[in-house]
């Protein structure tokens, strides 16, 4: 009897030897961070391995913190990733800290590593998008989806999409004047009508809205959408024309339709309102919702363009807290196709996270749509201030702590956290 009473005590205090000598992993994303980027990188591969990873808001910079494994530890040392190993007293002492109801911090969960899809055209140049570059960095895997697979109802499949920098309107961006005898446009537009006329589409245009609908349906069953560049306006213009001909002859071979601006229909955008087309086709612009460059070159250049990232409650809209983790609330601007949205062209229900409060203009705005929540961020690459055509792809090795690049990985890590309601 004395032998089963020391078994049953040996097996309790094996049960809580864990907790009294249990360990954390924090990985800090302030300025002793040495690779940001990769931190994210991390955090997704913890997830995938299914530990519950922290994410404490605000705390030194949006930090990650998960129950101390050697082969996470191992995994930050190969990547290049700083992390600390602190006691169980030291990760509750920072939970206390974040808990007081008058600091400006939280932690949110993130449970479940998301299933990531880019929508891009196999036919991407390697300075196309700035979303696959950070990804690759950061070691997050994705898949890539086009027209055939989202058309054949492939996005379910996903819990975030990211919309390449695409013209949705079937105008091949406006590249047409410039560059309409260049290889890599006319490979463009062939490969674009091939796919359309495979899917039954007389016009590259009808594919693309077609395209569309089914991102917005994607949305409204609980997606999480996210799109960079030209890919935003774009996108609500096509909704917004819906049955109506905006494309000009040498984008679908026939004219646009003289009534088309009054036949828009804006309530079936996500973002934006009231905006007039532009529908001259030497024009690199398909509507007034982006700034206008030569207005905006005169008010600022590489050195003096920022914009200001909101500061959220951490407690009370943690949405938006996560979204703008970062450790700059100050970003350097950068240019795109769209560079900015123009304030009086955003919906009033859309909420502005970071601007240009001098010049009028968003930068990284984010709203719901049905179950689904969308963010869309002004430019093109955020180490890349002007971003020509044909520029080699940006070596994030040179930028592995970018402001810029973290608020895109913010939105991948989006969906594997376990959100309160917004109360603002």
């Amino acid at each position: 009897m004395k032998k089963f009473f020391l078994n049953i005590f040996l097996f309790f205090a094996l049960l809580i030897q864990p907790d009294l000598k249990a360990a954390y992993l924090l990985i800090p994303m302030d300025n002793n961070q040495k690779n940001c980027l990769k931190a994210y990188g991390i955090a997704y591969w913890a997830l995938q391995k299914d530990v519950e990873v922290s994410w404490l808001l605000n705390y030194r910079g949006g930090s990650f913190m998960c129950k101390f494994f050697k082969e996470i530890e191992n995994e930050c040392r190969i990547r290049g990733v700083s992390c600390e190993i602190i006691a169980d007293a030291q990760s509750t002492a920072i939970l206390e800290e974040i808990a007081a109801p008058d600091v400006n911090m939280d932690e949110v969960k993130l449970h479940k590593a998301p299933k990531i899809a880019v929508y891009s055209p196999p036919n991407k140049e390697p300075w196309d998008d700035a979303v696959t570059l950070v990804l690759k960095y950061a070691e997050i895997p994705y898949d890539i989806v086009y027209d055939e697979e989202v058309i054949q109802g492939k996005l379910p499949l996903y819990d975030w999409l990211h919309m390449h920098h695409e013209d949705f309107t079937g105008q091949y961006g406006k590249f047409w004047f410039v560059y309409r005898n260049a290889p890599w446009y006319i490979a463009d537009v062939k490969s674009n009508e091939e796919i359309a006329h495979k899917l039954g589409f007389a016009k590259v245009s009808q594919c693309k809205l077609a395209v569309a609908k089914k991102i917005r349906d994607f949305t409204a069953g609980g997606g999480y959408l996210f799109s960079m560049c030209s890919a935003p306006d774009s996108y609500d213009v096509a909704l917004a024309a819906e049955g109506v001909d905006i494309c000009d002859v040498m984008f679908d071979g026939d004219p646009q339709d003289p009534n088309a601006q009054s036949k828009l229909d804006y309530s079936k955008c996500f973002a934006f309102t009231n905006f007039k087309l532009v529908t001259n086709p030497v024009i690199y612009e398909i509507a007034d919702i982006d700034i206008d460059p030569q207005v905006r070159q005169r008010e600022v250049n590489e050195a003096n363009d920022f914009f200001t990232l909101f500061d959220f409650s951490a407690k009370w809209d943690p949405v938006p807290t996560m979204l703008c983790q970062d450790h700059e609330r100050v970003i350097k601007g950068f240019y795109g196709q769209t560079t900015a949205f123009k304030k009086d062209r955003i919906k009033s229900s859309v909420l502005i996270m970071g601007e240009n409060k001098g010049l009028n203009e968003a930068r990284y705005i984010h709203g719901e749509y049905g179950n689904g929540t969308w963010t869309f961020y002004g430019g093109h690459d955020p180490e890349d201030y002007q971003h020509l055509v044909g520029d080699p792809p940006t070596d994030l090795n040179l930028h592995p702590n970018s402001p810029g690049y973290r608020l895109i990985l913010n939105n991948v890590l989006f969906p594997a956290a376990k959100k309160k309601k917004q109360k603002t």
